[in-house]
């Protein structure tokens, strides 16, 4: 069983728990989303696969997860970067914030989410088992194909959006 890092509004670690338990009950925990861009400035998107825990199927950021307890963030986004996208390098982080969510099969999101971002031109080798497909995406067409089709993407991503998307600026200088 998997077990998530247990934090205060602060981000410092107050315990472990097994991580349904905490999508069950909704207690705050640490995670991170990845956003990585290409040369052209877009987004690589990952869509969920249709058997995830929750959110399978909708459009998200290029690889979420949770640090394990004793992982560092810095290990953690570069191991499931690779095992979900197949992608290594090192994300540098951006920026935190703190969400609350109600998602499908009863569970909810309550994460200190870390945001990191990095660059990227390549091809992803997808995990199949975490991810059912992928594509670059132009910011412009992907916030008026939000606008258009909320419910085509994941509820942290929409917020990361609306945020602005002002790590893209630190993500890949020219």
């Amino acid at each position: 069983m998997e077990h998530v890092i247990l934090v205060n509004e602060q981000d410092e670690a107050i315990g472990t728990m097994e991580k349904m338990e905490a999508h069950r009950t909704g207690v705050l925990h640490r995670a991170f989303s990845i956003l990585l861009f290409n040369s052209k400035g877009e987004i690589l998107l990952q869509q969920r696969a249709l058997g995830k825990y929750h959110s399978g199927g909708l459009w998200t950021n290029t690889c979420c997860s949770h640090p394990l307890p004793g992982e560092t963030m810095e290990a953690a986004t570069r191991r499931k970067l690779y095992q979900e996208m197949g992608v290594d390098l090192q994300p540098t982080f951006a920026y935190k914030f703190i969400y609350r969510a109600t998602l499908d099969h009863d569970l909810i999101e309550h994460e200190y989410d870390h945001v990191y971002t990095g660059f990227y031109d390549g091809e992803p080798a997808i995990n199949r088992d975490e991810v059912a497909d992928w594509k670059y995406m132009d910011l412009v067409l992907l916030r008026e194909d939000m606008r258009l089709h909320p419910a085509d993407y994941t509820y942290w991503f929409k917020l990361i959006v609306e945020q602005g998307l002002e790590i893209r600026s630190v993500s890949h200088t020219s």
